[in-house]
Parts: structure tokens; sequence; C-alpha cells
């Protein structure tokens, strides 16, 4: 039997290449059509696929140097934002240097009026004293007493002479 099977017959293999031809046939008019369509769509596919990421990357980039660009700008301005900043510090810092001077002065020059009245009124209360002291002298020396025009005429003698010692000093 394993002879027959292996022994060509014309007829059979006439039939056989039959079968096959339709069996092509009717494989690329049913199946191999789609399936080559679905083959294409799947390329189109993925070609369109690859050009969205191509187009992705670019505009990924061009936002990477946009927003590269941006922190350079951000980046001077901060730089000069901190220089005028630093600045205008400077100019308070001298301002306040300043008024603080101008105060000190003016307080320095108050506290010396200040202090020229005190002594000005001072000299008027010791003078005042003086002649009151200088009067009652004289008035026990001469053991009697003198009236109050004499008394203002001598005491005002008296003042003119101390103060033009003062001014000689």
């Amino acid at each position: 039997m394993l002879d027959k099977m292996l022994d060509p017959h014309a007829g059979l293999m006439i039939w056989t290449v039959i079968s096959f031809l339709v069996l092509v046939g009717l494989m690329k008019a049913l199946a191999w059509g789609p399936l080559l369509g679905v083959v294409e769509a799947r390329e189109q596919a993925l070609r369109d696929e690859r050009e969205k990421a191509e187009k992705a990357r670019r505009e990924a980039e061009n936002i990477h140097k946009d927003l590269e660009a941006r922190l350079a700008n951000a980046q001077a301005e901060v730089k000069e934002i901190i220089q005028q900043a630093n600045k205008d510090g400077d100019k308070v810092r001298a301002k306040l240097r300043e008024d603080a001077e101008a105060e000190s002065k003016a307080m320095l020059e108050k506290t010396r009026k200040q202090l020229e009245e005190d002594k000005n009124r001072l000299v008027s209360e010791l003078r005042d004293e003086v002649a009151s002291l200088s009067v009652m002298a004289a008035e026990r020396l001469i053991k009697k007493s003198v009236d109050g025009g004499v008394k203002k005429s001598v005491l005002d003698g008296f003042f003119g002479d101390l103060e033009k010692a003062e001014k000689k000093n």
C-alpha cells in the first residue's frame, strides 16, 4: 500500500494542481486582498504614529528652547532686580546716615544753645547774688543803709565793670 501512495498517478496530480490553484485563487480573491489591506492600514498607522511622534519631539524641543530662553531672561531680570534693590538700599542707607548726622548736629546745636542759655542765666543769677552780697558787705562796712537809686547805680556800674573784664578775657 505504501507503494501505491508513492507512485504518481497523472490524473491525481492534475486534479491536485487544479485544486491547489483554485484554492490559491479563492484565497487571493477572498483573503489576500483584505489581509493586504489590513497590513497596509497598519503600515500607514505606524507611519502616522511615527510622524506624530517626530512632530511631538520637534514641538518638545521648541518648547524646551523657549523655556530655556525664558529662564535666561528671568535670570537676567532677577539679577537686574537685585542690582536695583542693592542700589536702592545704598541710597536708603546714605539717606538715613545723612538724616542721622543732621539730627545729631541739630541736637548738638540745641544742647550748645541750652548750655549757653543756662550759663548766661547762672552768670546773671551769680551777678545778682554777688551784687547783693557786695551791697550787704558795703552796708555793714559803712553801717548804714543806702537808698534804692544809689544801690541801683552802684550795681549797674559794678556789672558794667564785670562785663568789660569778661570781654577782655
